[in-house]
């Protein structure tokens, strides 16, 4: 009954997002009408904000049906079947509701409805007929995915007669990762198509204006966290649980989700402008309709069919029909209304160029050439084979168009930070970035004594060390305990780009890999390490079992055992490479077992990654000054409505 309760409540919800569509559109009719006044528009007006909070509970409600077939092991339901087996452990049985099509489907759907029942809650500061255009928006973006779901993708679809037994999760997602990744992705798109929705919103009423802007910010804000976030645990994961070594493939799908990040970044610091200065209000509003653009083709790329890759979920090229028929609809009818309207939205204040306003649209412009660069390299390759014509963009193109770019970037908002707002002199600003100069230039004068490096390992390194001089500079002269969180957020953020840069630069100057074939007992040289492989011995775990290397790592007087895995895999039937990674403060050794040779030899891949780690640290660090900014910017905001309670009373 699990099933046909969830597909209830999602038939119930797909309702609600009709009717809460319906009712904000009616409500919107003819000229605002004051609350109080004797018209049956203000009834209406006031039923959008418990429809949106109900849609969201019952689309939360069909989502924990759908975990509960795969943790009872439901055989009936199709998507159980393909995707789960009744030998997996718990904890693949519940991310593997999600680690499919269908569910990770719903899964984006219940972020999206309930993020518009948060909507209709908390939000308080936006005119209501701004904030009742704004919940009809997200009302009929819901619509779509529910349609999608329903007609294309029902997750709950039953196979008579039930077989046995499930085909079992894809083995490379048999990991915690999957229980962390996508969900923080998926909150990250939804934030962003609220900001869109806020957007779309204040051009109907004609509200885009500061008030616009701050209530959209905390959502631009948190979708950026959880971006963050999700790419960055992603990067992670492929990288121990692929074998090949790198963090970064520049796959189509990987490039799915960092284009909605660089639109996110963008968008961020524009609705800062505009929330704060009261400038940048067209190109605010461009950049909600570009991210949530970024989003949705991201989504059209993972579900549409055209790719082959380990992230994609579907191979249907009617369902990407579907989205790309949504995309067309949202993005086409926004970029309409944009056009529309446009002439509606009066100018902002102005500004000097050299400014921090100006930095920020520097830094804007730079994200938004990376972004079509990303944008080319991935689509490129895919409208070239719809003429035949096969050909693939890989991690050279990409370096070589988005490094230098990404440097530039980098160097200014090493001194964005810095500027003053409105105007500013140039002499002035050189002054300030005195010991972020010197910084850069003594890095780079010791690597081009001491290292032998490429161009961008050289530079990455040195503007590396110069942002992190500049992103603490903020600071200096301050009082720390009363400095407010905000800027506590934005030095955090900052300096784990710099820590983040830092890594890419030396993994890609210093990695170095060994690959050979090694009989037992023979020593390997691996960067400071001798790796000798002791043995190898069969292993069995919950639902595989392997072959497992021993090899002892010497570094000194100081020896590890590490064991890699050849890992096979019965439902489905699959064979996978385990890595074993030994983290030091100065880098990782990471080590993969191949195959056995005729001679008896055992084929080793052994990498040494200096200060790799600081990748992911960089990542953590820039999501926890985001999180400092979004929790300060929060007390500040409660602060401001005490005083001004207190004052009224």
């Amino acid at each position: 009954m699990m099933a046909e309760a969830g597909l209830a409540a999602l038939w119930f919800a797909a309702a609600l997002a009709a009717l809460q569509l319906v009712v904000a559109a009616l409500g919107l009719r003819g000229r605002p009408v004051p609350d109080g006044a004797d018209d049956t528009r203000v009834d209406i007006r006031g039923a959008v904000r418990p429809v949106a909070i109900v849609q969201g509970l019952m689309v939360l409600v069909a989502m924990a049906m759908l975990i509960g077939v795969f943790l009872g092991s439901d055989m009936s339901v199709r998507v159980v079947i393909e995707n789960s087996h009744s030998a997996k452990p718990w904890i693949y049985k519940f991310a593997g509701a999600w680690g499919n099509h269908e569910g990770s489907m719903l899964l984006w759907v219940t972020i999206l409805g309930l993020a518009g029942g948060a909507v209709a809650i908390f939000e308080r500061r936006l005119d209501q007929r701004t904030l009742i255009a704004t919940l009809g928006a997200q009302a009929g973006i819901a619509l779509g995915f529910y349609a999608f779901l329903l007609f294309s993708s029902n997750p709950f679809d039953r196979v008579s007669p039930a077989p046995r037994d499930g085909l079992g999760l894809n083995p490379l997602l048999q990991d915690p990762g999957l229980a962390f990744h996508p969900p923080t992705l998926y909150i990250g798109y939804v934030g962003i198509s609220v900001a869109f929705s806020f957007a779309v919103g204040a051009l109907i009423t004609r509200d885009v204006g500061p008030a616009f802007a701050r209530a959209m910010r905390p959502w631009v804000l948190g979708a950026w966290i959880f971006l963050t976030l999700g790419i960055t645990a992603g990067s992670y994961w492929a990288y121990y649980e692929l074998g090949w070594g790198g963090w970064w493939f520049w796959d189509p799908v990987e490039n799915a989700s960092l284009m909605p990040w660089l639109a996110a970044t963008a968008l961020l610091h524009s609705v800062t402008v505009l929330a704060t200065r009261d400038g940048l209000r067209a190109w605010t509003v461009m950049l909600a309709v570009v991210a949530f653009s970024m989003s949705m083709i991201g989504t059209f790329l993972v579900r549409s069919g055209i790719l082959t890759s380990v992230h994609a979920f579907a191979v249907d090229p009617k369902r990407g029909a579907f989205i790309l028929v949504l995309l067309a609809l949202y993005i086409g009818g926004a970029l309409a209304l944009f056009a529309a309207r446009v002439g509606t939205v009066r100018a902002g204040n102005v500004f000097d160029f050299v400014s921090r306003e100006g930095a920020l649209v520097a830094n804007n412009l730079l994200l938004s050439v990376i972004l079509g660069v990303v944008l080319f390299g991935t689509l490129y390759p895919i409208g070239a084979g719809a003429f035949g014509v096969q050909l693939s963009i890989g991690a050279p193109f990409f370096d070589k168009t988005v490094g230098p770019i990404a440097l530039i970037l980098v160097a200014i908002m090493a001194a964005g930070p810095l500027i003053r707002w409105r105007r500013d002199k140039a002499d002035a600003i050189v002054a300030r970035m005195t010991w972020p100069i010197a910084a850069t230039f003594f890095t780079g004068a010791g690597l081009f004594v001491f290292t032998d490096t490429g161009v961008l390992p050289f530079l990455g390194l040195s503007l590396a060390t110069g942002l992190a001089v500049a992103s603490v500079a903020p600071l200096w002269g301050r009082n720390w305990r009363r400095t407010p969180m905000v800027t506590y957020g934005m030095v955090i953020a900052h300096l784990g780009i710099a820590v983040s840069l830092a890594g890419m630069a030396s993994d890609s100057a210093f990695t170095r890999e060994t690959l050979v074939a090694a009989r037992v007992g023979q020593p390997v040289n691996a960067g400071p390490y001798v790796v000798r492989l002791d043995g190898i011995t069969p292993v069995v775990g919950e639902n595989w079992s392997a072959l497992e290397a021993h090899l002892s790592a010497t570094r000194g007087v100081h020896t590890v055992t590490l064991a890699p895995q050849a890992r096979y895999f019965a439902n489905p039937v699959t064979a996978t490479n385990e890595s074993a990674i030994l983290t030091t403060w100065d880098g990782q050794l990471y080590t993969v077992l191949g195959q056995p040779d005729t001679d008896g030899r055992w084929q080793l891949r052994l990498w040494w990654k200096p200060f790799v780690t600081l990748i992911w640290f960089g990542g953590a660090l820039i999501a926890l000054g985001g999180a400092l900014s979004l929790v300060g910017r929060w007390r500040r905001e409660r602060r401001v409505a005490a005083r001004q309670e207190g004052a009224w009373a």
